[in-house]
């Protein structure tokens, strides 16, 4: 076979996986009041499934708003009025027929501080389960086991199941919250400033643990970090005043950013 013919497989090959990945996230001029604060404006925004897609922005720009907007967390919020539409894979989340339950099962959370339960490292993963009528104690014995060692952690605690979550360092426990919300089998991973409160190391292992979990679920992070951002994402948004400023390739992003507050913010400019 000649390199041309190799080359042309290839490119078919390409085509015929963009042709196939479709959004699973289509926001539709989408606003967000917090009494009379308006903090997201005309958000209009389709992100891919089995993608890494970063928001970013400076402090107060609406990243983590429209991030607990996705799964409807927003909701817990007092006063809180939207407009427009968010569909997830073609439903408006906030159609009465769209229970929260349901949505949240599909989307599931990791927030910026890890936040294991006050349970042991097994009940931690076992419990969502339990609560979802789940008590077969052998699906769920391999449940956890599955579930630990797609957020790589099996390995550093499989002997020690039953001890207390919070014996875990920092970087282990947000693991092991990745870990609670992959026994859901979830869809889509939401991830806000998941590694801001742990330790270089740390932020690397989770990292990499973000670029294996792509191949199988859509994951959208809110990160500070820009080089975060640069280093894991495929597409990134930059968010400015509650607005969508640019949502390209990431290395479009930041290397050829069509908006000159895009390019001041990633430079350093203001944030």
């Amino acid at each position: 076979m000649t390199l041309t013919v190799v080359k042309n497989e290839e490119k078919k090959y390409t085509d015929k996986i963009i042709q196939e990945q479709r959004p699973v996230y289509s926001t539709n001029n989408c606003n967000l009041w917090y009494g009379n604060h308006h903090a997201l404006k005309n958000i209009n925004l389709e992100i891919m499934e089995k993608e890494v897609t970063a928001i970013i922005g400076p402090s107060g720009c609406g990243k983590s708003t429209f991030i607990k907007t996705l799964n409807r967390m927003i909701d817990l919020v007092p006063g809180v009025k939207t407009s427009g539409s968010i569909e997830y894979r073609g439903r408006d989340i906030f159609e009465k027929k769209f229970l929260v339950e349901e949505l949240r099962t599909r989307v599931g959370m990791v927030f910026q501080k890890p936040n294991p339960f006050p349970k042991s490292i097994y009940e931690n993963i076992a419990f969502g389960m339990k609560i979802h009528g789940i008590k077969n104690k052998k699906v769920i014995n391999e449940a956890v086991e599955k579930s630990l060692r797609g957020a790589a952690l099996w390995d550093e605690v499989k002997d020690r199941l039953h001890d207390p979550a919070y014996g875990l360092s920092g970087g282990q426990q947000q693991r092991l919250c990745i870990a609670r919300c992959l026994a859901l089998e979830p869809d889509v991973i939401l991830m806000d400033e998941p590694t801001s409160a742990l330790d270089p190391v740390s932020t690397l292992k989770v990292e990499e643990l973000i670029r294996e979990l792509k191949e199988r679920y859509s994951i959208i992070i809110v990160t500070h970090n820009m080089q975060q951002a640069a280093r894991i994402s495929d597409k990134t948004a930059f968010f400015l005043n509650g607005e969508v400023v640019e949502y390209d390739e990431t290395e479009t992003i930041f290397n050829k950013p069509s908006d000159s507050r895009t390019e001041d913010y990633i430079s350093g400019r203001f944030g």
